[in-house]
């Protein structure tokens, strides 16, 4: 089993569900009493969150930069960026290291497009809604047109993400907000919604909705799992 790296912390909050997801996943494909071989670095998110808070990108850059540095030295076989938002520095990024980042817009492409989907909308920071690094990543790559929200449901959700969701707070209102634009998205003619930030599955769920939704956290999980076992030993039994 291969060590996988996190570069994690943005926010710490869904880094806890990347952590309980691998080790799940692999306990599900070995059995017995394994878990995943995890390595993670994790940023202080209040650094992360004021440089975003002003544009300054390059500080943000730096940040992950550094992280990345501290996950190869670490001894990690290869890694993932435990955000949505922060691969708009993913090239950058990747270029300070010599180990291997799994793009998390990748997996998300690759599931959506084995799933028969050309046409999703995408929910997440502004940032991610908003520029074009994500969007253009699976228009590019996989074929995929992606919707976003109009401005003020874009505004509704990442204040929802930015407010509550990387705190930890959970609530009723913004659950049912969150629901009615992934509603309104379906109307205007989404096969599907991505769940484009790594807090946004804390909040909503598939039994939440009637369209499918894309879980980028798990999608990201599940292909690391992939890589790390690629060549492993049958399950033990239990």
């Amino acid at each position: 089993m291969q060590v996988i790296g996190l570069l994690g912390g943005m926010s710490w909050e869904s880094t806890a569900v990347y952590c309980a997801l691998l080790n799940r996943m692999v306990r599900e494909r070995l059995g017995a009493h394994h878990s995943a071989r995890l390595l993670m670095y994790a940023v202080d998110f209040q650094d992360l969150h004021d440089a975003q808070a002003v544009g300054d990108w390059e500080a943000a850059a730096r940040l992950v930069e550094e992280g990345a540095r501290r996950v190869e030295a670490g001894g990690a076989d290869f890694a993932l960026l435990c955000t949505n938002t922060m691969h708009k520095a993913f090239d950058r990024m990747q270029a300070a290291v010599s180990i291997p980042f799994l793009h998390l817009a990748d997996a998300t492409g690759r599931a959506i497009q084995a799933a028969g989907f050309r046409r999703v909308g995408l929910l997440g920071t502004r940032f991610t809604m908003e520029e074009a690094f994500y969007r253009d990543r699976l228009r590019d790559g996989f074929g995929i047109e992606t919707l976003v929200p109009d401005a003020a449901a874009r505004e509704t959700v990442h204040r929802v993400i930015v407010d509550e969701l990387v705190r930890g707070d959970l609530r009723d209102e913004s659950r049912r907000a969150y629901v009615r634009i992934i509603g309104e998205l379906a109307e205007r003619g989404a096969e599907a919604v991505i769940l484009g930030c790594t807090e946004i599955p804390l909040l909503v769920s598939q039994a939440d909705v009637s369209v499918p939704v894309f879980d980028t956290t798990r999608i990201h999980c599940e292909a690391a799992v992939e890589r790390a076992l690629a060549g492993s030993p049958a399950p033990v039994p239990s």
